[in-house]
């Protein structure tokens, strides 16, 4: 075997994680590499995008499943190739670091050896990206938060960045600065889907605690719709209008304040409870036709029969 089909690291199921790295042995005698202190890519093997580029999953799929010495060997490989100071590299070390760490004295003894590169070179971003994970792992989510501040303040395009801020900003129940960061992903990418359903989640939450719950369930609503308009069959975003408009709807009826509402300038008129309805079946009937559709060939079984109890509940 000279090639390896990779799925990308955070949509590998364990099997496939299992199975890659059964074969990174034979696939590193295979695919040696030889070493050459000159890096310019086009003195390189034409094959050297795709086999680095392997060398790196392979050291991924090897630490998810404990093939500690493998993993050293990608990393070694890498390192030889590039550099030991290539900030690449210096990332992937520190991961492989984190995964070896036996306790949170020896994961402190590399959240210093990343402060140390940092008070060095504040710009080598895999390790800035690297530290703020490894705060999170140790609890230590207020730094998290500064960290990944600091980040996206020299790299405001960071998308990545941003949705691991509004999700650290979601588990410390600051719902508008989470709101904050998913508009800004939204800047870049006005078109996903499922950052509009996670906005309108994050809206849904709020709304409890909200001052203007009616106005607040109502963007919820806008937001779920916009990621099954962009996403047609959504499911998640199927879901999540279906029990934002049941609970806007429950609002709306038993509201005084029902005419009043959303009209302000600066606000979008509050949808009708006939709108919510006709919302919530069309809702509904997608959810039920996913779940007659899938039977038990679905990818994600979990999931089906969450949306089965869901609707056996309604």
């Amino acid at each position: 075997m000279s090639t390896l089909s990779f799925t990308p690291p955070l949509r590998q199921s364990h099997a496939e994680a299992l199975t890659i790295s059964q074969q990174a042995g034979i696939y590193i005698q295979k695919n040696g590499p030889t070493t050459s202190s000159i890096s310019i890519p086009f003195l390189s093997n034409p094959d050297s995008i795709e086999l680095w580029s392997n060398y790196e999953n392979l050291l991924y799929s090897c630490l998810r499943t404990g093939d500690d010495k493998t993993a050293h060997l990608c990393l070694e490989k890498l390192g030889a190739r590039f550099g030991t100071n290539d900030e690449r590299v210096m990332g992937l070390r520190g991961l492989y670091q984190e995964a070896m760490a036996e306790d949170n004295s020896a994961l402190m003894q590399t959240l210093h050896e990343y402060d140390s590169i940092l008070a060095e070179d504040p710009t080598v971003t895999p390790v800035r990206k690297r530290r703020i994970a490894l705060l999170r792992s140790l609890s230590r989510d207020s730094d998290a938060i500064n960290a990944l501040t600091e980040l996206l303040e020299a790299s405001p395009t960071d998308i990545e960045s941003w949705a691991e801020l509004c999700e650290l900003y979601v588990s410390q129940g600051f719902y508008q600065q989470a709101q904050f960061c998913l508009e800004e992903i939204l800047l870049s990418t006005p078109n996903a889907w499922n950052i509009h359903a996670r906005l309108g989640e994050i809206l849904y939450i709020s709304a409890a605690s909200s001052q203007d719950q009616i106005n607040t369930l109502a963007e919820s609503v806008r937001r779920f719709c916009r990621s099954i308009e962009l996403c047609d069959g959504y499911l998640r975003g199927s879901y999540g209008l279906k029990l934002a408009s049941e609970k806007l709807m429950g609002l709306l009826e038993t509201s005084t304040k029902q005419d009043s509402q959303g009209n302000q300038d600066d606000q979008l008129p509050v949808p009708s409870v006939k709108t919510l309805q006709k919302l919530r079946e069309s809702a509904t009937s997608v959810l039920a036709e996913t779940a007659r559709q899938a039977g038990g060939n679905s990818s994600n079984p979990h999931q089906i029969v969450f949306v089965r109890d869901s609707l056996k509940a309604s």
